[in-house]
Parts: structure tokens; sequence; C-alpha cells
């Protein structure tokens, strides 16, 4: 095995960003205005990349961090739809079509305004609004917003767009990875298309939107780029040797590279020592059996080699955009949309996996496998959260957001200030120097967080109210508190308070110690709702229960 600890710390070394920033001037002209790189992570946990803590060898996206700022305190919404509708648009999930999954539709919100499931035209798209300001508008990779004519990309502000439409689909072949995917559809443009021979959807994403920035590299004007990757939301898959490079890496299981990555996490200055942190989920490691443990350990070897894939190809886009002489003229966002995903399908829909995919442990992470890694793996990439993917809990929306323009931020900058997956389009349009029409500014939920990356304000939310809510997890925020609860399976539906600056793992309820900011919180969560149009789930559901119902409806 590689030391990839040591090799992650020399990609975030303050000398070894300052090298890279000396030797990537832009030679070319560069037009006044600046390309904007949005690049999107699937299901990836807060721990995985280096520059969080992770073990993963990851170095194009730590060598972004070192280059830029990373922020610590970045929340997305708890499942995919609902953070994409936001990061495209600027406003709150149910005001745009995607208040729920439509996987996970209560009774009462099948039909309703804002439960479309699909864009449904109330915002622009920050595609939509960069083009108009004379942007060329590139996107490849997973949509998940709608797949109609009307909803699709190219017909949302995108010039050019290569997707997956649904929300998930095998990495190697055109097919579902779940029975509530008859089949899956990819659209070049409007068009549905064939994959060649040779896919593997993290190079095919890579390679468009490539061919889309050279296209129309000649004639001057900025670009957006939109970069989806469907990695790493399961089925988890890899090129073999990517896989091997993992070979015993996790054999001493999940709680073990929890703990670890707690370690480094509290080295890397991102979270504060003597946390209260929970065990990794899942069963104890220790009492598995020796099969279960090598089939285990392989399973989450197969993810950390799709992550560093992914992380080469962004390193292969970076490269290629010093190579053009417009990566300084460049602003490059990643993040991922939820934290890491627990569900086990394979015990759901068991049938369907053993019909429809090879399940033996050689051909795990190969062409025609189907892997999920679990809830202990998912506790693991979510350290140190509580929680996964569809929980309101800080593992499934504390999310990392890195940010790097070296004309605009300095090297190896670091917050811990409160942000919002709606502060996203914000800033976006802050960088690209343009302004939404009055109308659409109203729809805007977030604000910029351009000046505090550049180091010209230390404020962002401050006292301000964030909330969220889908599929029965909401959270409210406000200072150094969030006001928390779930639905079942996550949760009880009770209120809960914690000073989250203090406890960021959630640890202790202070409701009973701070009454009037529990109360108050709760009324700004009513008010959050009144404005949106919220239809809250009923009190007995749970999301088991309503995915199961929404998988009879589509039979």
């Amino acid at each position: 095995m590689r030391n990839r600890a040591l090799m992650r710390n020399a990609g975030l070394a303050l000398s070894s960003a300052l090298v890279f920033l000396g030797a990537s001037a832009d030679a070319a002209p560069r037009p006044q205005r600046p390309n904007i790189l949005l690049i999107l992570a699937d299901d990836m946990g807060y721990s995985d990349v280096g520059a969080y803590g992770g073990e993963i060898y990851t170095p194009s996206i730590d060598r972004l961090a070192a280059q830029g700022i990373r922020f610590t305190n970045f929340h997305t919404s708890a499942y995919c739809a609902p953070t994409r509708s936001m990061l495209m648009t600027g406003a709150d999930n149910h005001r745009v079509g995607l208040g729920n999954m439509s996987e996970l539709l209560s009774d009462n919100q099948i039909g309703k305004p804002g439960y479309e499931g699909a864009l449904n035209g109330r915002a622009p798209t920050v595609a939509t609004t960069l083009r108009k300001a004379g942007y060329h508008t590139y996107m490849a990779g997973k949509w998940h917003l709608g797949k109609t004519r009307e909803t699709l990309p190219a017909s949302q502000g995108f010039e050019e767009s290569v997707v997956l439409a649904e929300g998930g689909a095998d990495n190697f072949e055109k097919k579902s990875y779940t029975p509530g995917y008859a089949t899956v559809h990819f659209y070049e443009g409007v068009n549905e298309i064939e994959l060649p021979d040779d896919f593997y959807s993290t190079k095919f994403y890579t390679d468009k939107l490539l061919s889309y920035i050279d296209k129309n590299s000649d004639d001057k004007k900025p670009f957006f780029g939109y970069l989806s990757f469907q990695a790493v939301h399961q089925p988890h898959q890899a090129p073999e040797n990517f896989i091997h490079r993992y070979d015993h890496e996790y054999d001493s299981g999940w709680s073990a590279i929890r703990d670890m990555r707690y370690q480094r996490q509290t080295e890397l200055g991102i979270m504060p020592g003597g946390l209260s942190v929970s065990a990794a989920g899942g069963p104890d490691w220790a009492a598995l059996s020796p099969e279960q443990k090598k089939v285990s350990s392989k399973r989450m070897a197969v993810y950390a080699g799709m992550v560093e894939y992914m992380d080469m190809s962004i390193g292969r886009v970076v490269a290629h955009l010093k190579e053009k002489g417009l990566l300084d003229n460049t602003v490059v966002l990643f993040l991922s949309d939820n934290g890491g995903e627990s569900a086990e399908l394979q015990k759901f829909f068991p049938a369907y996996y053993e019909k429809n995919f090879d399940l033996s442990y050689d051909h795990i992470g190969q062409k025609g496998s189907y892997s999920e890694y679990g809830p202990g793996w998912a506790g693991a990439a979510n350290t140190p959260f509580p929680n996964y993917k569809g929980s309101a809990s800080e593992g499934g929306i504390r999310a990392p957001l890195i940010i790097r323009y070296p004309k605009r931020i300095g090297i190896d900058q670091t917050t811990d200030k409160l942000a919002s997956v709606v502060d996203v389009v914000p800033t976006i349009l802050d960088y690209a120097g343009v302004r939404s029409a009055r109308g659409e500014q109203a729809n805007l939920a977030g604000v910029t967080m351009a000046p505090l990356a550049a180091g010209k304000s230390t404020k962002l939310h401050d006292d301000g109210i964030v909330a969220q809510e889908v599929a029965g997890g909401s959270a409210v925020f406000q200072g150094d508190y969030k006001l928390v609860r779930n639905a079942p399976p996550f949760g009880d539906f009770k209120w809960r308070l914690y000073n989250i600056k203090l406890d960021p793992t959630e640890s202790k309820d202070v409701s009973a110690d701070n009454p009037k900011v529990f109360e108050a919180l709760q009324s700004a969560y009513a008010d959050y709702v009144r404005r949106n149009d919220i239809v809250e789930v009923p009190p007995d559901y749970t999301i088991d229960g309503a995915l199961k119902k929404n998988m009879a409806r589509k039979k």
C-alpha cells in the first residue's frame, strides 16, 4: 500500500500551492469576466477527501483546497435532487418543484405545487441567467431535475449538455441500478443517445465537458461548466486497477477508519478535539465473520477507487484549463450534494439484484456488478457527524465546499462560517458580475460567499435564519444553534436543539437549558413553512414506508 497520508499532506502543503500558482500563470489572453466551473460529487461523505481528513488519494481536490478556501460548515439538502434544484436556481427547493424526492412523497404531497419532481419554471437556472449575460453554458453528468423536453438542461439554459436524466445508473452501461427505474435515459441536448462500448461514467462526462470547452475556446466568451458526476452514488464501480490500489486498506473496519479520520481532522484544524464522536454505525466490526469482513473491505476499496478516479478526472480538467491558459481566470467550485448513503438496496429488493447483477466477490466493483457499502462505511465517510444521507443531522447535510479563484481568494484559507447550497448561485453571479432581473432576485434564498472568501468580510449569515426541509427531516440554523428533527428511520420527529459550534456532532440536546432559543427557532421554522408553501409529511410518515408505497405506484 502507498503511504497516502504523506502524499495527501504534500498536496495540501502551502509551499506546494505556491509553486503551482507560480507555474500556472496564464499565457493566453483572457476574457475579463471569469469562467465558472462547478463540480459536483454525488453522495460523497464529508471526510472522504484528503482536505477533509480522508485517507483516499485525492491530490487534485486537495490542491484546489490548498490554493483557495475550504468551507467546513457548509450545508446541502439531505437528498440529491433537492440539493441540485437549489444549486441550479438559488431558490428554496419547495419553490422550484423538488419539495421532496418523487420516490418519497407522502400522500398529501402528491400533485401539490412545489412537489412536481422536476423544475417547475418558478425560478430561472443560473445557466439561463449566465447565458443571457453572454456566457457559454455547458453541462455533463447527472441531472435529476426532469426528463421531459421542457425540463432537460437544453431547455434550462445550457447551450451544450450530455446528461443522465434519472437519479442514478450503472457506471459501465445504459442500465438501471434500482427497480425504481425500468430503464435509464441519457440525452445530448434533447436527443436520447446510446452509450459507447467503452463507457465509464466519470470518464465520459469529463471528456464531453472538455470537448464543449474546446469547441468555442477561440471566441473569447467566458464559459459556465457544470460537471455533475455519478460518482460516488451506488452502484459503486471503478476500473479494476483503481480498486486494487486499496487492497486491504480497509481490513481494520469502519470504526478504525472513522477514528483515524477524526484525528486527522483535528490535525488539519477543521474540527476541534475532544468531540463526542459516536460509533460509525452498522454492526460491530469485530463481530463479523472473516468472510463478511473480506467482502465489506473490498466494497469500501471499490468506493475509494471510484473517488480516486473522480479526483484524477478533476485533475484532467484543471490541467486542460492550465494548458489552454484559462485556469487562473476560472472560478472552480467543488462540493458534494449530501452526506454518505447508508441504504442497502440489496436488502430491500434481493431478487432484483440477484437477477440483474453479478454479486460474486471476485466481480465486486466491475462491469455487471452491483456494490454498495452500507451504514458502517457511510458512517466513516461522514466522520465525525451522526447519521447519513436522508437525515437533517450533520451527517446527512454537512458537505465539503472548496472554491479556488486566485484573483480574489488567497491560498490555503479555511472558514467555519455557516454556509448553504442556496448561497452558491449568488456567489457565481457575483464572480461573473451578473445581476439577476429584479423579479428573479426575489427567488434567491441565499447570499454571496465571495466577500467572505476574499477576506473582505467576516460575515455571511451571522444571526439570520437558514432553514431546510425534505422528507420530514427539518433543520433551522441561527448563530451557533441548530434546531433539528428527523423522520424514521433517522429519528422520531422530536425537535432537538444543539449548539452546533461547540457540539457539531449533535451529542447533547440543550433545549431545556435554552427554552427561549428553542421556542424562537420553532417559530422561525413555522414561518419558513408558510413562506415556502411546504406541505409537511403526516406524523405516521416513515421514509422506508414512503419508498415502498411509491415504488408500488410505479408498477
